[in-house]
């Protein structure tokens, strides 16, 4: 049985269990991949690659759907990673994830690069099963099999967390810290990273459940054509599937940076009454936001589209104002010692901070109308991902692959952890300032009066590739001798 000590000013230590280490190395690996599709994509608008428009869009799809995956599985990295420590949550559940993760990826390699699948990550009905010649039906079905199948490895994941969490703490309010937010405020609610897992179990499973509907459905409809299904309901499906579990990649995420300032800094991160009410109130806008992709479908109930357009402005604030104002109080004049993961980890919070702006913008109608296809909602949601999520993940990864934690870091860590955060803000600027200027997004060529700042675009996309690949690298040398250095992991769970 774990032993049961009090965790909420945890010391500062490292390691990670052998298959929290597995989903890490398949995660980087993945995302370093992606991380070229883009910067081919980029070449190709700025006319350095010829690879033509049919690659793009392959490319195109991989890079969506791929970025997504990445961000999903490496949040679950950190959060299961930590949640260990208070609940006792399923290695063997943790391992079918990852083994239904890599088989989704294989049958998604296989419908676009053998079956030259181009739909989108979206796949958007009816056009998986429409294709014009460009791909067959087989393709179309592999691909929307691959996304069934890491959904449902997830799904098990988080039921399997919901589950550990109500053993653990008796209930789902008390888990969400219900009782201290309603009531006295005792001191005795669970931390941070618990009530982030309560939230993310909540609010995901119900954004798998209407994405598996809509696969299924889509997938019937494929072999069986006189199988209708509405477009605008499954647009709807789509859509609130694919917000929800993008945004649910953030908030796994985002535990790395409760669990770990706190240890760097030695003062806890406080689940008081404004924290608990925060999670709790966006636990129910991020299940009624998704609307405000669809204000340009005219045929959507207004009532939608307002609800949408409000807590489109609403959603921006309560988790992220928040967690960036209690890290920036945890670190204030602590005599933090600051290393490259501790950077990563405050600058992941910049990230996610400046990707609400723009977002904030285009959720506004008006500007909708204008910018929402161009450039300007990749550059909103690479700051979420790259300055945000990706962030995380290296702040993450760099931590439990020190094996001495007073250990200095190299010169070498120190210029790639500039070189990723220059190339990460040239890259964001340009794609923000091509939609400003109307350059269409989802275009393989690009008129020449774009061509100049997709150039410069490829620069900085270099420059990330480049500290990327440095920072995967310098993780997979340091993994063998951390775990074998590290003390063994055990289970640590609060006091009851």
């Amino acid at each position: 049985m774990a032993e049961l000590v009090d965790t909420r000013n945890p010391p500062l230590d490292a390691g990670a269990r052998p298959v929290v280490v597995a989903q890490l190395v398949a995660a980087v690996a993945v995302l370093l991949l992606m991380m070229v599709f883009g910067w081919l994509m980029r070449a190709e608008q700025a006319q350095i690659a010829q690879m033509g428009p049919t690659w793009f869009y392959q490319l195109m799809t991989l890079h969506g759907v791929g970025m997504v995956g990445v961000a999903a599985i490496a949040g679950a990295a950190i959060m299961w990673h930590f949640l260990s420590q208070y609940a006792d949550v399923s290695e063997r559940i943790f391992k079918a994830n990852l083994g239904l993760f890599l088989l989704g990826v294989v049958l998604i390699l296989l419908a676009v690069l053998g079956g030259r699948f181009q739909g989108a990550w979206t796949f958007l009905y009816p056009l998986p099963g429409k294709s014009m010649g460009m791909w067959g039906t087989g393709a179309a079905a592999l691909f929307l099999l691959g996304l069934l199948i890491i959904g449902v490895g997830f799904l098990l994941l988080h039921l399997d967390v919901g589950r550990a969490l109500i053993a653990r703490y008796g209930s789902f309010g008390r888990v969400m810290g219900w009782p201290q937010l309603f009531g006295h405020d005792d001191g005795n609610a669970p931390p941070p990273a618990v009530v982030a897992a309560g939230m993310v179990t909540v609010v995901n499973i119900a954004g798998l459940v209407a994405g598996a509907t809509i696969l299924v459905m889509m997938l019937i409809n494929l072999y069986a054509p006189g199988f209708n299904i509405d477009a605008l309901l499954a647009k709807n499906l789509i859509y609130f599937f694919g917000h929800v579990f993008i945004n649910a990649t953030i908030y796994m995420a985002v535990i790395a940076v409760y669990e770990l300032l706190p240890r760097y800094t030695q003062r806890p991160w406080k689940a008081n009454k404004a924290f608990l009410a925060s999670w709790s109130i966006s636990m129910i806008l991020v299940l009624i936001i998704y609307p405000h992709h669809l204000l340009m479908d005219s045929v959507m109930p207004r009532w939608m589209l307002a609800m949408g357009h409000i807590v489109g402005y609403l959603n921006a604030f309560p988790i992220l104002v928040v967690t960036a104002y209690g890290g920036l109080m945890i670190v204030y004049r602590s005599g933090i010692k600051w290393d490259v993961a501790s950077r990563l980890l405050l600058l992941s919070l910049c990230g996610w901070a400046a990707g609400a702006i723009p977002a904030f913008i285009d959720g506004s109608i008006g500007v909708n109308y204008v910018m929402h296809n161009t450039l300007w909602v990749p550059g909103h949601f690479h700051t979420y991902t790259l300055l945000g999520v990706i962030a995380m993940l290296f702040g993450f990864v760099y931590f439990i692959g020190k094996t001495q934690r007073d250990g200095a870091d190299t010169l070498l860590d120190n210029a790639a952890l500039t070189v990723f955060a220059i190339g990460g803000g040239g890259l964001i600027l340009g794609f923000l300032f091509s939609g400003k200027t109307s350059v269409a997004r989802r275009y393989a060529a690009h008129l020449p009066e774009w061509v100049p700042l997709s150039r410069i675009a490829v620069v900085f996309a270099s420059l990330v590739v480049i500290a990327s690949a440095f920072f995967i690298m310098r993780f997979l040398l340091r993994m063998r001798a951390a775990t074998r250095d590290a003390p063994r992991v055990t289970l640590v769970r609060h006091a009851a």
